[in-house]
């Protein structure tokens, strides 16, 4: 019993660490932000609720787009000896992923703005988070960055400029089939205390210094309002 309980102790911080960083892996951030901006305001969507149709479909659109085969993408890598390891630990191996994440964040920015399917502000959102990938392509040629750290940085970013651009909205929870309403600089602080927990998971696994951690949430934060200023 007491090698068990050992066991579990050594393993428990491991599991928790690697729990906050697939939590917080930067192909997610762009599905993030669709569903928090659905939450704050649907209406600016076109639809009701975040749970209709139309916003589910979208949702679906943006997490194929920016993850799923973006992932499939560098999961074929590995066979390819592209790369040695999925987590690509080493700077260079990371080009590649880098690269091809961008392909697609850029093709959903232009799909999206193309057309009326999401407001101005999600459009900000998906050029910030493109332009954080890239500095952060282009920082990688030099020093390591966390990627990680970048997109938490960028949804820490977009809450805060949610609320500027949006005054008065409100984070409508979903709890126990009703709906808490949060304010957005309330969420943006929670959602930096996450940003705390990704990073500080990052550095438990070792993949990381505090020098990157601190450098992708600067670089993820900055992103979002120099995209804002572009557009």
């Amino acid at each position: 019993m007491c090698d068990w309980r050992l066991y579990l102790t050594l393993t428990m911080p491991h599991l928790l660490a690697r729990f906050f960083s697939i939590l917080g892996h930067p192909m997610l951030v762009p599905s993030y932000a669709l569903l928090l901006l659905l939450y704050i305001n649907p209406f600016a969507f076109g639809v009701h609720s975040p749970t209709d149709k139309q916003a589910l479909f979208l949702l679906m659109y943006v997490f194929t787009t920016t993850a799923l085969i973006p992932g499939i993408g560098i999961a074929v890598m590995k066979p390819l000896g592209f790369v040695k390891s999925l987590e690509s630990p080493d700077r260079l191996e990371r080009v590649g992923p880098y690269i091809v994440t961008g392909v697609f964040y850029l093709w959903l920015y232009k799909n999206l703005s193309a057309g009326d399917q999401a407001p101005a502000l999600y459009l900000v959102c998906v050029l910030g988070a493109t332009i954080g990938l890239f500095m952060a392509f282009f920082i990688n040629i030099f020093t390591k960055i966390s990627a990680h750290a970048t997109g938490m940085g960028g949804l820490v970013g977009m809450l805060l400029l949610t609320a500027w651009q949006w005054p008065g909205s409100m984070l409508g929870l979903p709890v126990f089939g009703g709906s808490v309403q949060v304010s957005l600089v309330a969420a943006a602080g929670g959602m930096a205390i996450l940003a705390g927990c990704v990073g500080t998971a990052r550095l438990a696994l070792e993949v990381h210094s505090t020098q990157d951690i601190w450098q992708g949430y600067l670089v993820g934060f900055l992103a979002v309002w120099v995209a804002n200023g572009l557009l």
